[in-house]
């Protein structure tokens, strides 16, 4: 089946770093885009950023442009979420989740479990 798996979940003071890692297994990885959603304290979920099956095309919401990267190593079947500059406002639940193609989002199939980021000083 199916499995998504993550890690690097954790508190950081504002303007910190963290790294999400989310190892996949189950699937051939390297033919779907991967996304990450958020979902923050009494809020719904938000798309955050997905990557296409081969690592060249980005998509990133307006609220974490320019902050967060998403990537992808296929040979380790992994995604990453590098997260910089954090806000008290990203604080929330991380799930990374597949696509149901190679190049899109708001498609998905399959989410992780959620790692929680807390963004506090």
């Amino acid at each position: 089946e199916v499995q998504l798996v993550e890690s690097g979940g954790g508190l950081v003071q504002p303007g910190g770093s963290l790294r999400l890692s989310c190892v996949a297994s189950g699937f051939t990885f390297s033919s779907y885009a991967m996304s990450w959603v958020r979902q923050g304290p009494g809020k719904g979920p938000e798309w955050v950023s997905t990557v296409n099956s081969a690592g060249g095309n980005t998509y990133y919401a307006d609220s974490v442009k320019g902050r967060f990267t998403i990537s992808r190593d296929n040979a380790k079947n992994t995604l990453i979420l590098q997260m910089a500059s954090l806000k008290p406002d990203d604080t929330a639940a991380y799930y990374c989740a597949k696509e149901r193609v190679d190049d899109a989002f708001n498609g998905m199939d399959y989410w992780s479990n959620g790692t929680l980021v807390t963004v506090s000083p």
